[in-house]
């Protein structure tokens, strides 16, 4: 017989631990805020004011994602501070490639069992990537669920909200024949294909995360953990004097399946292979699985995180312009006829 009262704390759930965590987060998520933000964090929702004067015809962009398997590189290794900048950097970019700027950011926290540490060291990372990114993280839930996660395990997710004039929408309309297409640099992995990367590169008789590698210049848990790349910067520096007709974030699927999403059913995007080399945490990984070409480079980003698509007029002063913010641009294809997939050559 039970001889004092059941508590939620019983349960599984910590009421006060949910209070000690806001308490710690809160200048963090106050270092996001821009002058549009109403509110302080801790009311039902997040209060945003939209500055529609900026704007001829403003249409909102939104976007979802997670974190995927990459969590779990985070829970073996104890390192919590970069998966936050994984997953706003990964949504900043989705809505960049549609022409839009960031306004908010929303994220959602979920744990077996509430671990504030942990927690706080989550949130660092996603305001700091706000921070990089310019857009104001409003509001999240953390949620405890009991039994749901395998203990020291969690779940990310975000959701992001921009704007861009209607007139500026990037919708791959009117790529063309003939057009230039120009890769820009990946950081690593990003936030995809961790689920073969793990199968592959860890476990018994495989690699250790702390191991260095030489052929990568650091650990392999440094390497797996490199935050995904933002880019939101080079790519404003470059929208503000050139048209761009079309981008695409290189992300599950990689350049096989993200290129199609704007390309005219008509067109085909020619990607010349010879002029990159994958980076070299790739061929690690298409070593130890002996690999097929083709499967790599519809699994993996293969060091190309984005692509965008110029006129040939403007590929010269694009490069150019992508170089003064500090990346490294190269030319990787042209626009051909054909029936709206990637061709490798």
């Amino acid at each position: 017989m039970q001889e004092s009262p059941f508590t939620y704390k019983q349960a599984g759930v910590d009421i006060d631990a949910a209070s000690s965590l806001k308490r710690r987060i809160v200048p963090l998520v106050r270092s996001t805020f821009s002058s549009n933000v109403l509110q302080d964090i801790g009311l039902f929702g997040g209060l945003f004011k939209f500055d529609s004067s900026r704007f001829q015809e403003p249409v909102l962009v939104a976007s979802v994602d997670g974190v995927g398997t990459k969590l779990k590189i985070a829970f073996a290794t104890g390192r919590h501070n970069t998966v936050g900048i994984d997953l706003v950097s990964h949504c900043v970019n989705d809505i960049l490639m549609q022409g839009a700027e960031p306004l908010f950011f929303l994220d959602y926290l979920a744990m077996g069992r509430l671990d504030v540490a942990v927690a706080e060291q989550v949130v660092a990372g996603l305001a700091e990537g706000c921070r990089k990114a310019g857009c104001s993280l409003i509001g999240g839930e953390t949620a405890e669920m009991p039994d749901f996660y395998e203990p020291g395990e969690y779940d990310l997710a975000g959701t992001i909200i921009g704007v861009v004039d209607k007139h500026k929408v990037i919708d791959g309309s009117h790529i063309s024949e003939g057009d230039s297409i120009i890769a820009l640099k990946s950081s690593g992995l990003h936030t995809n294909g961790y689920s073969l990367a793990r199968k592959l590169l860890l476990g018994p008789g495989r690699y250790e995360l702390e191991q260095h590698l030489d052929g990568l210049g650091r650990t392999l848990a440094d390497e797996l953990l490199s935050p995904h790349k933002c880019y939101r910067e080079p790519m404003r520096k470059l929208m503000d004097t050139t048209e761009v007709r079309g981008m695409a974030h290189v992300t599950g699927g990689g350049l096989t399946d993200n290129i199609p999403r704007i390309l005219p059913k008509t067109l085909d995007a020619e990607i010349h292979l010879n002029t990159w080399r994958p980076l070299p945490v790739f061929q690690l990984i298409q070593r130890a699985g002996d690999i097929e070409q083709a499967e790599m480079l519809r699994t993996f980003n293969m060091g190309v995180g984005m692509v965008l698509i110029v006129s040939p007029p403007d590929e010269a002063s694009a490069i150019k312009a992508l170089r003064s913010a500090d990346e490294e641009p190269w030319l990787i294809g042209r626009i051909s006829k054909g029936n709206g997939v990637v061709r490798y050559v």
